[in-house]
């Protein structure tokens, strides 16, 4: 029996990157995969290579956020997981951050994990109504960032420490009715596309932000930030993907913030 045999798992952002590759491993691990993401073609994609089910959605616009959750639950009669992975990054400092981005990214990495846990939680708790033997999982795909303040990058890092707290509100208010709520903070995935885009990535935007003192270029900034990681590598999906399967079979585990970062962060 594999260890989400049966379950079904929503993955919001996982047509690439981080969420495509914990898509695909929970896949092997037995679950029906929704693969919800705005690029809808990239999320057949994605979706069809694991044997999963693609789903359009913005996750800043309620109404389909709530189509999503609705759309899962006639397909496969069930939620057991959602996980809330969807995000965005804009690097800046105070002197050149706008508040038109300042507020998208407060958006799409705060408020659409209201939005997720919202409508995932209604649906969780009627079945449970039905089947009060299960338990149920909200998790959201936080950051480093959230345990740490980020030089440069305030945006992003204030939008996952507000989501850890609203992680550990969400985990008191639904306890009694099955459902866990965790967070999982990894660390940087470098090899994927919030990294490494040769046009948007992170290692041009903090290049382009003068975020490292002294680089002249992409791979000045790379090789300073792998030189933080004590275990001398960047996060992958996997890592991330045992973290989940951690969340969703330790039933005596909620509110908590993991973090997946190779010694780099540490709870205190």
């Amino acid at each position: 029996m594999k260890r989400l045999q049966d379950k079904t798992v929503v993955v919001t952002g996982a047509a690439q990157g981080f969420g495509a590759g914990i898509a695909q491993c929970l896949a092997l691990e037995g679950a029906n995969v929704v693969v919800a993401d705005l690029n809808h073609a990239l999320a057949v994609k994605t979706a069809e290579g694991l044997g999963g089910w693609a789903c359009a959605v913005d996750v800043t616009d309620e109404a389909q956020v709530e189509s999503l959750v609705a759309r899962t639950m006639e397909r496969f009669g069930r939620l057991d997981v959602f996980i809330s992975n969807a995000g965005i990054l804009k690097a800046g400092g105070l002197d050149e951050m706008t508040l038109e981005t300042f507020e998208l990214v407060t958006k799409v990495n705060y408020t659409a994990f209201f939005l997720c846990a919202k409508h995932a939680a209604a649906a969780m708790k009627r079945q449970k109504s039905a089947h009060p033997e299960r338990v149920f999982d909200i998790i959201e795909i936080n950051s480093k960032s959230g345990l740490e303040g980020s030089n440069k990058n305030f945006a992003y890092a204030g939008s996952k420490f507000g989501g850890i707290g609203l992680v550990q509100s969400f985990a008191k208010e639904l306890v009694a009715d099955g459902i866990k709520v965790n967070a999982i903070c990894p660390g940087n995935f470098f090899e994927g596309p919030l990294w490494s885009d040769p046009e948007r990535g992170l290692f041009v935007q903090y290049l382009n932000a003068g975020k490292v003192p002294g680089a002249k270029t992409v791979g000045d900034v790379k090789k300073f930030y792998e030189s933080k990681v004590p275990m001398n590598r960047g996060c992958v999906p996997l890592d991330v993907a045992r973290a989940i399967l951690y969340c969703v079979e330790q039933e005596y585990e909620t509110g908590q913030a993991i973090p997946v970062t190779g010694g780099q962060n540490m709870l205190k």
